[in-house]
């Protein structure tokens, strides 16, 4: 495009020089700043107002030939329509538009929508503790056996107690072949609760166990300070039921006391109680009859109360108050106390125990729980209110002694 050249007056020129003057400066001071040396310090501005007065200080410009159209434009004083890029827009958005977040961030990058998180399935108790076909015995006290075999003249493996969780295998006829902790036998189905019956009552019954792990024998204590002073001492393997947590301390029950032991040796799980396992005693075992006797005598009544300071083997009864009615039954007077019961007979080894002879736990050489052996490293006791009349692992605590009374 050709322009036309013009001439102006000195007055033109003059007029028109210092606004060149002005823009040389302006553009000069943005030159120089952003050419700043590095060691310029914010203050130190003389070599700044030096190029601001060499520029300001020309006393006439020369005159300049400018091409008519940008004389127009900076002569012309009417409004000038700025074409529409959108630009004030997309300005206006950012302004006004909330912070977004890096998840949001990444979907405009993306191009994508994020699916919503949706919160994890809550997985019921059978699923909790590996259940596939779930089943609840179903008996309002007592127990139930689990036999052998698919009979009621077969052996008892063990004993199902109110509320006792299974493992439905199979069903044989009016039987299911089931399998309960370490237990695995025959129960009649009319005893069993399935289905949704069984998920209902297995809701109510989960507990969180915390079982113990990498260490022999661990301290139930007071507090939860390893300077707390020890109330029973659990054996490796023994689970125990969690009440509550403190600070890396889980409050449990043992038998009818509660304590705080380490979480740094035990795994905590959820659970739903089960049956245990019996091994019963035969003529071939060479135990005498009053010893067979007594022992199956005591195992009728597990699944019963546990009521502390009790004496009724049916209606209620606390761990001295079962070894004290157990052993009437067969002649032999004890007194209503698990610290006094050990003097009424001969101590011996746990080695050596016997169907029949007494375990006694406790704190240092203070007695405050007994149980009655049935062999196969097992005791029958009165536990607490939460599990009733139990069979347990002889060493699920430490026995302080252990005495015989019988032949």
């Amino acid at each position: 495009m050709r322009f036309n050249t013009l001439k102006f007056s000195r007055k033109s020129r003059i007029r028109i020089g210092i606004v060149a003057v002005f823009s040389l400066a302006v553009t000069g001071v943005a030159a120089y700043v952003g050419n700043m040396p590095v060691d310029a310090q914010p203050g130190n501005n003389n070599s700044l107002r030096a190029g601001i007065a060499l520029a300001m200080d020309a006393e006439d410009a020369p005159p300049l030939d400018l091409t008519a159209g940008v004389a127009d434009a900076l002569m012309d004083t009417t409004t000038v329509k700025i074409a529409d890029t959108g630009l004030s827009t997309v300005s206006q958005g950012i302004a006004d538009a909330p912070e977004a977040s890096e998840g949001q961030e990444n979907e405009a990058e993306s191009g994508q929508t994020a699916e919503p998180e949706t919160e994890p399935e809550k997985k019921n108790a059978a699923e909790l503790c590996g259940y596939d076909n779930l089943g609840i015995a179903n008996i309002k006290e007592g127990n139930l056996n689990i036999r052998e075999e698919a009979t009621v003249e077969s052996k008892v493996a063990g004993k199902m107690t109110k509320h006792n969780a299974c493992e439905i295998l199979e069903q044989d006829g009016d039987w299911l072949k089931v399998r309960s902790g370490k237990v695995n036998g025959y129960v009649k189905a009319e005893y069993i609760l399935t289905a949704d019956a069984a998920l209902a009552v297995a809701e109510e019954e989960l507990i969180k166990v915390a079982t113990v792990t990498g260490t022999a024998t661990l301290r139930v204590r007071e507090e939860t300070s390893t300077d707390s002073a020890t109330l029973a001492l659990v054996g490796e393997g023994e689970g125990l039921v969690v009440e509550e947590e403190q600070e890396g301390w889980y409050y449990v029950e043992v038998d009818d006391e509660k304590g705080y032991i380490s979480g740094d040796y035990v795994e905590i799980s959820w659970k739903l109680p089960t049956a245990q396992t019996i091994r019963e005693l035969t003529k071939d075992d060479g135990y005498s009859d009053v010893r067979m006797q007594l022992v199956q005598y005591a195992l009728q009544f597990v699944g019963n109360r546990y009521v502390w300071g009790g004496t009724s083997l049916t209606n209620g009864v606390d761990s001295s108050g079962f070894t004290m009615q157990v052993y009437a039954h067969f002649g032999i007077g004890l007194p209503h106390h698990s610290g006094s019961q050990p003097g009424y007979g001969t101590r011996i080894s746990a080695g050596a125990a016997r169907p029949g002879d007494l375990f006694f736990y406790g704190s240092g050489s203070r007695i405050g729980h007994v149980g009655i052996y049935i062999g196969n490293g097992q005791i029958v006791h009165a536990s607490n209110e939460r599990t009733g009349i139990k069979v347990s692992n002889a060493y699920y605590r430490t026995p302080i002694c252990v005495v015989s009374y019988l032949p």
